[in-house]
């Protein structure tokens, strides 16, 4: 069988067998992808073979892509994106074992995610509500979208999926869909309910009915009527964040990250942060305890005398 075949074959199952996220199915598309054009390339023939697909092959085009400079990080998707097509041949029998199976990621550096103080996200917020009290629906939504994804450490994906029915404002709640299609409940706070009520009473029908076609079901939507996308939120987050000290990114994650650096910091317990971001391993919580004792250090060397 051809190397590209087989790609296309485990793409297939991870779209419809397996239901893997939109940006996973990228993501593996673009490292066999490179894999196959690597190796197709290597051996002077039009389509490389998929039983040329061995740990050495593998091992090789690793270390080209290395060379490349390539982040350990991407590396390390490599890696798993490897593996998981390795295994996927061997359970079709298409070859004899897994040839990722002894590959082994690199370490990659962890650094602490960029997190607001709690008076630069208030500051953002409020900033964020008096554009909305004066403005017209597409500032509700602004105001809205800001308030949801620092009330429910939502991520981008599950913002701009969230349909209507995952709404509950009479039990403050959103249901989201994260990574794996896995559902949650997370709770919301008095201001992102009052900011959500303003938005859709007065904001998103005024916006829906700017749609061509009938509207979406998505909860927020875009000034012409369709789904809100995620680079409108990308460069909505960066432009609120422009205005506020400190480096790293301005995306929408750093408000998931100053949502659960702050319930840490008020006391909540780490396997209920774990619960509310969807994470599947605790050790994806951890790192938040990490910002935390580095925000209690900052404090102490500015406020204590003998710091």
């Amino acid at each position: 069988m051809r190397l590209d075949e087989a790609v296309e074959g485990f793409l297939s199952a991870v779209q419809y067998e397996y239901g893997y996220s939109v940006h996973t199915q990228r993501a593996y598309r673009r490292d066999l992808e490179a894999l196959t054009g690597y190796l197709s390339g290597e051996q002077s023939s039009t389509i490389a073979d998929v039983q040329t697909l061995d740990l050495d092959a593998l091992r090789t085009w690793l270390w080209d892509r290395q060379q490349q400079g390539i982040a350990a990080s991407t590396l390390a998707r490599h890696v798993a994106t490897l593996k998981s097509f390795g295994r996927w041949l061997e359970y079709r029998r298409i070859v004899a074992g897994n040839p990722a199976s002894r590959l082994r990621a690199p370490q990659t550096p962890r650094s602490l995610p960029r997190v607001l103080s709690r008076d630069q996200a208030g500051r953002v917020l409020e900033r964020s509500a008096a554009r909305a009290a004066t403005g017209g629906p597409v500032q509700l939504r602004d105001h809205a979208v800001l308030e949801l994804l620092y009330a429910a450490a939502l991520r981008v994906s599950e913002l701009c999926s969230l349909p209507m029915s995952g709404l509950d404002l009479a039990q403050r709640s959103v249901r989201v869909t994260g990574k794996g299609n896995k559902d949650r409940v997370v709770p919301l706070g008095a201001p992102a309910a009052r900011a959500l009520d303003a938005y859709l009473e007065h904001g998103r029908p005024a916006l829906a009915a700017l749609a061509a076609a009938p509207a979406p079901v998505a909860l927020f939507l875009g000034s012409r009527g369709g789904a809100l996308s995620a680079g409108t939120v990308y460069a909505l987050v960066s432009r609120e964040l422009a205005d506020e000290p400190g480096s790293g990114p301005r995306g929408p994650h750093t408000l998931r990250h100053t949502a659960a650096t702050h319930l840490l910091d008020g006391g909540a317990d780490l396997r209920v942060v774990q619960e509310m971001l969807g994470h599947a391993s605790l050790g994806s919580t951890q790192v938040y305890t990490h910002v935390s004792a580095e925000r209690l250090i900052q404090s102490y060397r500015q406020a204590h005398p003998r710091a």
